[in-house]
């Protein structure tokens, strides 16, 4: 399914005709990483060794734990990223409608995490019994984090998993379209919709990139912003008005 047909799709279901009225202009993506640099990104509490650009890709080494954060908040849009891990077992993700910076005691923010795993997860960390852990684990979970709270579309406990495992291994890359309009979640990989939430309790905030031990690159983040919806003040992320402070 090419990328136009995708976003007319999208803003068909999203009940927005995309007819504009007079003056009215139409949504249009815009890039999150221009390949040459970090502008329009803040570390919060990684390194300034953890992220790079390279060969126009977005590289995370992974250490230390923690994120990237978007410098402005987003509410309704469609977020469009190709990402890859470079290493067995990786581990990284996307947050949507998240804090600026962690609680204290935490690495990573209280947002909705849309999960990032590489196939050899389950084996490399099985449960107690020696059992390799389930599949849905690396196929793009998507749940609320450190007290934001969703409604899962294919419960997991309070995640939610994919239907179908569309992820493919290290050094291949893998595509995203998450969806978020007005607390609800639809993520779509590689060309297909197979999980989602809804009801977040939190449902206006930052993007972060998540760092999480493994290399990972990333590329082609852009976004398509919709229209705000209804949003009451206690269902938006804390303004950061202080950068924070590396570590």
């Amino acid at each position: 399914m090419s990328k136009r047909i995708l976003i007319r799709l999208s803003v068909c279901w999203l009940g927005l005709a995309p007819i504009a009225g007079a003056g009215e202009e139409l949504p249009t993506w815009k890039p999150l990483f221009n390949g040459k640099d970090l502008s329009g990104w803040v570390d919060v509490n990684t390194s300034p060794d953890t992220w790079n650009v390279k060969d126009g890709l977005l590289v995370c080494e992974g250490k230390p734990i923690g994120v990237m954060r978007s410098e402005k908040q987003y509410e309704n849009f469609i977020l469009h990223i190709e990402w890859r891990h470079m290493e067995p077992g990786g581990n990284s993700g996307v947050f949507v409608w998240s804090d600026g910076s962690p609680a204290k005691g935490q690495r990573l923010p209280k947002g909705v995490e849309v999960q990032m795993l590489e196939l050899d997860w389950p084996k490399l960390h099985p449960d107690k019994q020696g059992n390799p852990r389930p599949m849905a684990y690396v196929h793009g979970e998507v749940w609320g984090t450190n007290g934001l709270v969703t409604k899962p579309d294919n419960p997991r406990g309070i995640r939610s998993q994919s239907i179908e495992n569309r992820c493919k291994p290290r050094g291949q890359w893998n595509v995203y379209q998450v969806v978020c309009v007005d607390g609800v979640i639809k993520l779509s990989v590689n060309g297909k919709f197979v999980n989602g939430v809804s009801q977040a309790s939190q449902k206006k905030g930052y993007l972060c990139l998540e760092s999480e031990g493994a290399e990972i690159h990333f590329r082609n983040i852009r976004i398509l912003e919709l229209p705000p919806g209804v949003t009451r003040s206690d269902q938006i992320a804390p303004d950061v008005t202080v950068e924070p402070t590396s570590k």
